[in-house]
């Protein structure tokens, strides 16, 4: 449950959305195929916290073999940290300025401090962590199930574009941004420091019955997930893109739904920006926890991190609200960030998770390595795409 928020944050919400209003259906391909890869890959990163009892970010403090070359490894997954952190800060910040008619600046201010929130909850039992995002996973969910039965899409064009393929030069950096969205590097680093504190014994009839139960968690929470992020574009593209109603933010996102469709559908929508922001904010807390104890060690205050990381995005996204760039823009190009940055934690993973010396008899297939390597092929040709399409347009 904890992971599968990395498939409904406001990165997703800003992809997504200029995904379905400037190309209609056409990229809806690109969110299933993101999400089954999603699906693989964070199943093998919670079977090395079970399989191995420690999390990948310690096996690669370990390979490394040197505290100079961890630091280095940690400040690069920062970079990952920090592009994350920006879409939730973000996120928190147009849903407050939607709901409360707050001007931009001064919602993005106090949306800076929902770290001292959020870190009154981490600090409690972690079954509170749980209840709390699956309380607000839960009102995106209900809220995209309103948004998608009031306005009705194009069931056909659905399935059309679920299952044909098409992308084009200039649908490439969105697309790329939906891969950085759904398959993100910090979900992928953190999910064996979560399921590595299921283990009790460390027996191997416990782990063969946790990896059932992982199996089965991972499937159904992330399918619902990836349903959750199909609604957003499937949204935007039945109510913005075939209307020709011009969405340039997603304040005109809000201010477009209400009169098309009641001022329900522009409240509920302000309302699942902000469950989103507040989920990932935990999440990104929890990833940022595990990255700075598996690498460094438990010595650093975790405030002091999380506070340095927010303070690296508030200061030069305030000044960009300040002279008018468009969030929106913001939010897709932090994601396609996110996506050029996914090998940095996935070959680790791949590793890992492919070697006996570390998984014992639960290492990978044969099979299941193959496919695996081969969706780290697509993502990086998706990346290489946009990299060479810019570089020749």
């Amino acid at each position: 449950m904890i992971i599968s928020v990395a498939y409904v944050d406001p990165g997703n919400f800003g992809t997504d959305i200029a995904a379905g209003s400037l190309y209609g259906y056409e990229l809806l391909w690109v969110v299933w195929l993101a999400s089954g890869m999603a699906m693989l890959l964070q199943y093998l990163s919670g079977k090395i916290g079970i399989a191995c009892g420690r999390s990948m970010p310690e096996l690669m403090r370990e390979k490394l073999g040197s505290r100079r070359k961890a630091i280095a490894y940690w400040l690069a997954s920062e970079t990952f940290a920090i592009a994350t952190d920006l879409a939730e800060f973000l996120g928190v910040a147009i849903a407050l300025t939607l709901l409360f008619g707050i001007p931009l600046l001064y919602s993005a201010v106090i949306a800076s401090f929902d770290v001292v929130l959020i870190f009154l909850l981490v600090g409690r039992r972690f079954r509170y962590i749980e209840v709390a995002i699956s309380a607000l996973v839960g009102i995106i969910g209900l809220g995209y199930v309103y948004e998608i039965i009031i306005i009705r899409p194009d069931a056909m064009a659905i399935v059309t574009h679920s299952a044909i393929p098409h992308l084009s030069i200039s649908s490439a950096t969105i697309a790329v941004g939906i891969l950085g969205a759904t398959v993100m590097p910090h979900a992928l680093a953190l999910h064996s420091w979560l399921t590595k504190q299921k283990l009790k014994q460390g027996g191997t009839e416990e782990k063969k019955e946790l990896l059932r139960y992982h199996l089965i968690d991972n499937v159904i929470n992330l399918f619902v997930a990836g349903l959750v992020n199909a609604a957003i574009l499937i949204l935007a593209a039945a109510a913005f893109g075939a209307t020709g109603a011009p969405v340039a933010s997603l304040q005109d996102a809000y201010h477009t739904l209400a009169p098309l469709f009641g001022a329900a559908a522009g409240i509920i929508f302000a309302i699942t920006l902000l469950a989103s922001g507040l989920s990932s904010s935990i999440t990104g807390v929890l990833a940022g926890q595990a990255l700075m104890e598996g690498l460094l060690g438990p010595g650093i205050n975790p405030w002091l991190r999380r506070i340095v990381v927010r303070g690296i995005n508030v200061v030069p996204t305030l000044v960009a609200i300040y002279i008018g760039i468009n969030p929106l823009d913001i939010l897709v190009y932090s994601q396609v960030v996110l996506s050029l940055l996914i090998p940095l934690p996935l070959i680790p993973i791949l590793y890992f998770s492919s070697k006996s010396g570390y998984m014992g008899e639960f290492v990978n297939r044969r099979s299941t390595t193959l496919v695996a390597l081969a969706f780290t092929g697509i993502i990086l040709a998706f990346n290489g795409y946009l990299v060479v399409s810019g570089i020749l347009h």
